[in-house]
This record gives structure tokens, C-alpha cells and sequence, in this order.
């Protein structure tokens, strides 16, 4: 694992998640795509309550390193690259904690896609957003089409991957791309204090409003299903009769339910 993606897990109930390429300006290559799903996974199973998720340097992501994907093969963008990106972008959208996006630098292609996962997304007032795919011959290709749309709006998505608009922050906001603008340098502590927020309520109803709204959205209405449907299960004492009755290698007696 490299270091271009970092991890700080605080005891206070904060992860924070932080792209660590600032002189490529953040650009995701498939080295750090793989490490996004490992860190995903690392909080998923942790104690933390709520995410930050930033970018080091100038820019929160530039996007996909055009010098990590521009040389492979149509085959091979489509099978790895592309279907990479999804695993990890759809690990990081999943995850049971709010995720707060820092805007506090460009999010242009990728980086768009990449905020598109977090819950809540602070912009600076000097940030850019937008969807140049198509002015390289390609299309968004990390949910920039289909995410994005979900939590945007198709209009919006229309004038940034169609037409090629790169909307400045208070722009993002009117449209619903951003939630909050903040002075420059300001962004962080925005942050901070909207995580803080999240700490007073309570951690097992908003891990659970959390899954709804992403299934009313259609993020994953079918693990969420599975997944509330199993806790209820789990939690009756109709899992204990079945598990001893196997054990015992006999019929189970579940009586009157």
C-alpha cells in the first residue's frame, strides 16, 4: 500500500480520509483507486462515526491521471480502469458513516465523481467544478453519469458533461452540486464543525438514515434490504433455537412466532 492515500482514525469518532498527490494535483491512478477500496474497508469495520474526506495541496482532484489510463487498451480501460474506479467509488458512497467532502481545491472529472460519494460536499469560494471528459474524446466514466445525476440533478450534469461548463462554487451551490460555500482556507473548519454535529446524534439512527436515503436513491437498495432484514433476524431469538438445534444435530423448535 502506498501512501497517497491517507488514513487517520481519531478516538474522538473521526476518519479522516485524505488524497495524498498534490503535485499531480491529487489525480487518481489505478494505485490509489485500489487503495481507496482498502481504506473504505478499514473504516467501514472501524468505531469512527463520520468521515472527512479532503485532498493535500491546491486542488481536492484533478481527476483520473490521464498518464495512468490514456495508454491502455479500449479492452482494458473498460474492464479495469473504469470498473476499478466503480469498486472503490461505490466503497467509499456505501460506507455506513456520513462522509463530508473539503472542497477546498478543484473537483474536476474524477474529483467530481470522487465528491459526488461523500453525503455533504463544502466548497471555498475559489474552487471550480466540472466534467471535462468529453472535451478528450471520452466520456465520465467513474458514475459521472449516473451518480452524479442521482445526487445532482440531470440538468446540471447535462451542462457539465454535455456542454462542457465548469461552474464556480456558489454556481455548484444554487444548483445543488455543493452544500455550503465558505471563505477561502475555511473549509476544513466547516468541516470539523458539521462532523461534530453528526457526533450528537445518535450513532445507530443516523447509520440507518443514512441506508435508507441511499436506498430511496437506489445506491444500494438491495444490500440495504438484506442487511436490515438480517440485523432483525439476527436479533431474534429464532437464530439462537436454529443455531443450537444444528449443533445438537436435531429438529429446531421455533414454537409460536
Amino acid at each position: 500500500m502506498t501512501d497517497r492515500i491517507l488514513l487517520e482514525i481519531e478516538t474522538g469518532g473521526i476518519a479522516r480520509l485524505r488524497l495524498n498527490r498534490p503535485d499531480k494535483l491529487n489525480a487518481l491512478d489505478s494505485e490509489m483507486v485500489d487503495e481507496l477500496v482498502l481504506r473504505c474497508r478499514k473504516v467501514e469495520r472501524s468505531t469512527t462515526r463520520v468521515v472527512i474526506l479532503s485532498g493535500e495541496g491546491k486542488a481536492f482532484c484533478a481527476g483520473g491521471d490521464i498518464a495512468a489510463w490514456s495508454e491502455e487498451t479500449p479492452d482494458a480501460f473498460g474492464r479495469h480502469w473504469v470498473r476499478d474506479g466503480h469498486t472503490a467509488f461505490d466503497a467509499l458512497a456505501r460506507l455506513r458513516q456520513p462522509v463530508i467532502a473539503v472542497l477546498d481545491g478543484h473537483a474536476l472529472g474524477g474529483g467530481l465523481e470522487l465528491a459526488a460519494c461523500a453525503d455533504v460536499r463544502i466548497a471555498e469560494e475559489q474552487i471550480k467544478i466540472g466534467s471535462p471528459e468529453t472535451g478528450l474524446g471520452i466520456i465520465p466514466g467513474w458514475s459521472g453519469t449516473q451518480r452524479t445525476v442521482r445526487r445532482f440533478g440531470a440538468q446540471a450534469v447535462r451542462r457539465m458533461a454535455i456542454l462542457g461548463e465548469v461552474f464556480s462554487a456558489e454556481e455548484a451551490e444554487r444548483l445543488g452540486i455543493v452544500d455550503r460555500v465558505v471563505p477561502t482556507g475555511e473549509a476544513e473548519q466547516a468541516a470539523d464543525e458539521m462532523a461534530a454535529k453528526v457526533l450528537e446524534r445518535s450513532p445507530r439512527a443516523t447509520e440507518l438514515a443514512k441506508m435508507m436515503v441511499n436506498a430511496a436513491e437506489g445506491e444500494e437498495r438491495e444490500r440495504v434490504i438484506e442487511a436490515l432484514a438480517g440485523t432483525i433476524a439476527a436479533s431474534s431469538d429464532d437464530l439462537a433455537i436454529g443455531l443450537a438445534a444444528f449443533r445438537e444435530k436435531r429438529k429446531p423448535d421455533f414454537g409460536d412466532t
